[in-house]
């Protein structure tokens, strides 16, 4: 196999950028989004019980999550192998422009699942059970945009399975705020994950790729902005239910974020823009996620 840019046989180091580059650990942007709202789920889940935080657990959930976005990269390549070449932002992928195989691809999937499997063995018998649902959503959601226009949905789904599994994870159940968080990270993940797909919406039509960009159509940024305020009222519940009706005010910042930049970066709906604006929601998560140590430590502190 010859490296794409020089035309030389690629090297050990080609082909471990080549990895990389498939399983996006060179871009962690992804794996913020997925890891923050974990971490809020398990600390959350903690002050529901009025219990320690238990390290392990924090240790456990942030290792599956980087592994898991990274499987879930290398199935979405391996799905999107024929169609990759054909779009402008991933024509450089390693399985477009063939540097690395298909049979790469479904072997690191499953390898970094199985890996990510292992942890399990340090948490009760029932999250085994729980992980099931997010090996498979992550599987078939890269099949998804062939058949419905709401492959986000599946996506969000996929990555927000992890919050159901914290809360058994240290609770042994799930409850009615479980759910509320998990309805709170769905909304905010078809939001970003449309800004995302609006960077690729002529290609996607071309080729016949559906999307909620292409759903939702004119009124893409409209829906993105309802999907942002129903995260905010939903976050809003649950901070008020687990540390008092003034930590609703530490939300104020996202209102800007989302209002104050998002908003005109995908008002015109310029391709790199919208790309920006995508990216701009890691400082989302990473905000929140300060919010939720913070008031979680305060909380516990109070308790002591």
């Amino acid at each position: 196999m010859k490296n794409h840019q020089t035309g030389e046989p690629m090297t050990l180091r080609d082909k471990l950028t080549a990895w990389l580059q498939l399983t996006r650990f060179d871009k962690p942007v992804g794996t913020e989004l997925l890891l923050y709202p974990t971490l809020w789920a398990v600390l959350l889940a903690h002050v529901g019980v009025a219990r320690p935080i238990d390290w392990l657990v924090v240790l456990i959930f942030t290792l599956g999550a980087v592994l898991m976005r990274a499987a879930g990269c290398a199935i979405n390549d391996f799905a999107d192998r024929k169609v990759d070449g054909q779009v402008k932002r991933t024509n450089g992928r390693p399985l477009a422009d063939g540097r690395l195989s298909a049979k790469t691809a479904a072997v690191t999937f499953v390898g970094l699942s199985l890996l990510s499997a292992c942890l399990l063995f340090f948490l009760p018998v029932a999250v085994f059970y729980w992980s099931l649902g997010a090996v498979a959503l992550a599987f078939v959601y890269p099949f998804m945009k062939r058949y419905t226009n709401l492959p986000q949905l599946v996506l969000a789904a996929a990555f927000g399975w992890a919050i159901p599994m914290a809360y058994v994870a240290v609770q042994g159940r799930t409850d009615v705020w479980t759910w509320v968080l998990f309805v709170a990270y769905m909304c905010w993940t078809v939001a970003y994950d449309t800004q995302y797909a609006m960077c690729d919406r002529d290609d996607d039509v071309k080729i016949g790729v559906k999307s909620t960009a292409i759903l939702f159509g004119r009124y893409d940024v409209l829906i993105i902005t309802l999907l942002q305020v129903g995260f905010l009222v939903l976050m809003a519940m649950a901070l008020a239910h687990y540390f008092g009706l003034l930590s609703m005010l530490s939300l104020v910042p996202v209102l800007v974020m989302f209002f104050g930049i998002q908003y005109r970066l995908i008002k015109d709906r310029e391709r790199l823009a919208c790309f920006a604006a995508f990216r701009h929601n890691a400082w989302v998560g990473r905000y929140v996620f300060a919010v939720i140590v913070a008031l979680t430590l305060l909380n516990m502190s109070s308790m002591a």
